[in-house]
């Protein structure tokens, strides 16, 4: 079998979810030649950064816009209307990515954003007589946008029966689709030495964890954030990750605090931070989400993007594995109320229990039956 897993750099947690899905596919199949490609490597330079750079700008600094986008667009019927556009626009962006596609002759091609699915469309439409791979989308949030509903799509790989209800709200055959959870890596589930893990990074092993992630990207209020933590009554370690974001992580880095801080930039090793921390201060991105559930970590919700986050802290909240935080002067008072109590226990459970370490291996186990029927 060949397999293509297509996915966007817009966020990391796309290209998380596509990375996941072929550690786990070679793995299982070795003898399937899987890639996995980024959509926007064959685009035009400035459509690139347009797409990129455009939806960090947007969301860092007027989210509430961003929000009135993302609900007005959840429409099935203005989807529809807006689907020759969307294609055309992504057929005429991603060309090369288009003779890629004919040059490799997929089986399967799954597709962990929408853009790759909206290119499919296209040219599924163009070339209805050539045999066509599988499609299959794998939506990234716990709640699905009517951007990941496409004609073209065989399959949807969804996080959970919310995530399968709000694509049958949007005319989705439910029989294509199937909950498997959101695709982490197995680094996720392994049993880990939680001293050794601490000896390596020069942090005490008799001391409570509070990691804070700021996203691939760094983005929203971490300074203030990490400066409110120095109210915090409690005996604890802090581990702030910056991302890609150098000069937040210098700042945060030349600054004196009131716990033992130790800062990072981008990481490659989240599975042994979140393993060693007691709680897990972030925004809810789907894949963070996903990645600290699967870790059996608590999480305490701060200053979600309006849309897709909005609806991942919904989800999170009403299974108990997470709190809100809405106003960050009150986080200090919040941490020292369930820090080593019983809730804090309780939202660990509650972590475990709807986690899906095993999503990617779901994914490939669904997608390969197709295939073979």
């Amino acid at each position: 079998m060949r397999i293509l897993i297509a996915t966007v750099t817009c966020g990391s947690g796309h290209v998380q979810a596509a990375t996941a899905l072929e550690e786990v596919w070679k793995q299982a199949c070795p003898h399937d030649k899987v890639k996995r490609v980024d959509v926007l490597d064959f685009t035009p330079k400035f459509y690139r950064q347009l797409y990129v750079k455009g939806y960090v700008k947007v969301i860092e600094h007027a989210p509430d816009i961003y929000g009135h986008y993302f609900r007005k667009t959840d429409d099935p019927k203005l989807i529809k209307k807006m689907t020759a556009l969307r294609r055309i626009s992504a057929k005429w962006m991603s060309r090369p990515f288009i003779r890629y596609l004919e040059q490799f002759r997929p089986h399967a091609v799954v597709c962990t954003h929408f853009l790759p699915l909206e290119i499919m469309g296209s040219l599924k439409k163009d070339k209805s007589d050539m045999k066509f791979p599988h499609v299959a989308c794998v939506v990234t949030d716990f709640q699905a946008h009517a951007l990941w509903t496409e004609p073209c799509v065989d399959l949807y790989c969804v996080a959970t029966d919310d995530t399968l209800f709000s694509l049958v709200a949007r005319d989705v055959d439910p029989a294509k689709i199937r909950i498997t959870g959101i695709p982490v890596s197995t680094r996720f589930s392994r049993i880990l030495d939680l001293n050794a893990i601490c000896r390596k990074l020069g942090l005490r092993d008799d001391m409570k964890i509070v990691l804070v992630l700021g996203g691939g990207f760094g983005m929203g209020p971490l300074e203030e954030i990490v400066s409110s933590l120095n109210r915090l009554k409690n005996d604890v370690q802090v581990v702030v990750v910056a991302g890609k974001n150098e000069s937040l992580r210098q700042r945060l880095s030349s600054r004196d605090y009131s716990h033992p801080t130790r800062v990072l930039g981008f990481v490659s090793n989240m599975h042994e931070l979140m393993a060693i921390s007691e709680i897990i201060l972030t925004k809810p991105g789907g894949l963070t989400s996903s990645e600290s559930l699967a870790s059996g970590k608590p999480m305490v919700l701060l200053n979600p993007i309006p849309g897709q986050e909005e609806a991942n802290s919904k989800y999170l909240l009403e299974k108990g594995a997470a709190i809100r935080v809405n106003h960050i002067k009150e986080l200090p008072a919040r941490l020292e109320k369930i820090l080593g109590s019983a809730q804090i226990t309780k939202m660990s459970q509650s972590a475990k229990r709807i986690g899906s370490p095993d999503a990617a291996s779901k994914i490939c186990r669904h997608v390969t039956s197709f295939l073979e029927r």
